[in-house]
C-alpha cells in the first residue's frame, strides 16, 4: 500500500529554502519564537476571556494577563479562577519559560561567537594553538621514527 506524504505548504517551502540557503541564525529563530508568542498572547488572552468572562470582562484584560503570564512576571492582579483557565495558564507559563530560555541562548551565543572571532583575529584561539602544538609533536615523532629506520625499509 502506497503512503501519500503531504506536500509542504507555500510558507513552509519558503522557510525551508531560506534555511537551506542561509542557515537558521539564532536571531531569526528568536524573531520567529517571539512572533509566535505575540500571536499566542492574543489567542490565549482571547481564549481566557471566553472561558472566564467574569474574571476577564474584556479581551484586553485577557491579553494583559496572557502577556504577564508568558513573560513570567505574574503580577497577580488578575488570575484565572476555573480549571480550564489554569490549564491555559500552564501552557503560557511553560511557553514563557521556553521563550526566555531561547532568548537567553541567543544572546549568549552572540557573545560567545563575538569572543571567538576576536580570539581568532588575534591568534589566541586555544583550539588552533592546541592543534599547532599537536602538529609540532607529530612532526617531531615522525622525524624520530625516520632517524631510527634502517635503510631500505
Amino acid at each position: 500500500m502506497e503512503q501519500h506524504t503531504p506536500q509542504p505548504r507555500r510558507g513552509q517551502r519558503w522557510i525551508q529554502r531560506r534555511v537551506q540557503r542561509k542557515g537558521l541564525r539564532p536571531r531569526y529563530a528568536a524573531y520567529l519564537i517571539a512572533s509566535v508568542w505575540v500571536v499566542g498572547v492574543a489567542v490565549f488572552g482571547t481564549l481566557e476571556h471566553l472561558i472566564d468572562p467574569d474574571t476577564f470582562p474584556n479581551v484586553w484584560l485577557g491579553m494583559w494577563w496572557a502577556l504577564e503570564t508568558v513573560t513570567t512576571v505574574g503580577y497577580g492582579d488578575v488570575v484565572p479562577g476555573d480549571t480550564a483557565g489554569k490549564i491555559v495558564a500552564s501552557f503560557l507559563l511553560l511557553g514563557g519559560l521556553s521563550l526566555l530560555a531561547v532568548i537567553t541562548g541567543v544572546v549568549t551565543s552572540a557573545f560567545v561567537a563575538q569572543a571567538q572571532a576576536e580570539r581568532r583575529a588575534n591568534g589566541e584561539d586555544p583550539v588552533i594553538q592546541k592543534l599547532d602544538d599537536l602538529a609540532r609533536r607529530l612532526a617531531s615523532v615522525q622525524a624520530e621514527v625516520a632517524r631510527h629506520r634502517r635503510p631500505g625499509e
